[in-house]
């Protein structure tokens, strides 16, 4: 990523957010607060189902969490290990979820931390300009979040800071987007949907919609099954491909300077 002297950075940023309304959740959880420029999202692991357990009750008990957690935080600050512990140990449901959760701050700094498979992407001049690490133990096991004995905890997490600037797009999803979509389609979208201007919402349902279609195409490369041939070499999965069906969970901001009149937007929680 780019760097800037202090002496250059531009006058405050903030996010405006965008989200599908409609999109079913499932497993998935999320919140956005433009009051504290945060957004999160989380996966509750799926193999909690044989055990009888939902695991999307303790990604959007997490989620949760972690909204009123970002709200103790002082304007403009933005500590998410806090914010992450503090969130995981008030989550008492059964089960276990990955989580992003994504900040901006006065600096103009993006800040993130992310346990397991979530990320968010940054798109500048409608090409990828960083990408989130993701985190998992073995091919598709992510990290994740769980009271019960051997998950993992908020200790495992990573930490980012990226500086944005004005024009930036972020895309923040859960795996049902990551698994599904390459970057360059997301650019081929930008470059498609933003001639007139940039609306968080619409490239948000444009992408879901995305993923979800590619998510049920058998016959299609996709970023999962790039990965599996990649770790079934020799095994007799070369020809591999197809997309994975998911819950689907995007959230895009776009980066704007500050507008000092603007209304604090109420916490969304999901």
């Amino acid at each position: 990523m780019e760097t800037q002297s202090l002496d250059s950075l531009e006058p405050s940023l903030e996010m405006v957010c965008g989200y599908d309304p409609l999109c079913p959740l499932g497993e998935d959880a999320y919140f956005v607060s433009e009051e504290k420029q945060a957004i999160g999202v989380a996966d509750g692991v799926g193999g909690w189902a044989a055990d009888g357990v939902d695991a999307g009750e303790y990604a959007r008990e997490l989620m949760v969490n972690a909204s009123v957690a970002v709200h103790q935080q002082p304007d403009g600050v933005a500590d998410l290990k806090s914010v992450l512990n503090e969130a995981f140990l008030n989550t008492k449901a059964r089960g276990s979820s990955t989580a992003c959760i994504v900040m901006l701050s006065n600096d103009n700094i993006l800040h993130s931390i992310n346990v397991g498979d979530s990320g968010f992407m940054i798109f500048r001049a409608n090409r990828l300009a960083y990408q989130s690490p993701v985190q998992q133990h073995y091919f598709n096991c992510p990290y994740q979040l769980g009271n019960s004995k051997g998950y993992d905890r908020p200790c495992s997490a990573t930490e980012t800071r990226e500086l944005v600037f004005p024009g930036d797009i972020i895309v923040v999803g859960t795996d049902g987007l990551l698994d599904n979509v390459f970057p360059a389609e997301i650019e081929d979208v930008l470059d498609r949907e933003t001639l007139e201007g940039v609306n968080p919402m619409e490239l948000a349902v444009i992408i879901t919609n995305l993923a979800r279609n590619n998510s049920l195409d058998m016959e299609r490369e996709s970023p999962f099954a790039k990965a599996f041939r990649a770790q079934s070499s020799g095994n007799g999965y070369s020809n591999y491909t197809g997309g994975k069906p998911d819950d689907i969970t995007v959230v895009v901001a776009y980066i704007v300077r500050q507008n000092k009149n603007r209304l604090n937007s109420e916490v969304e929680e999901y």
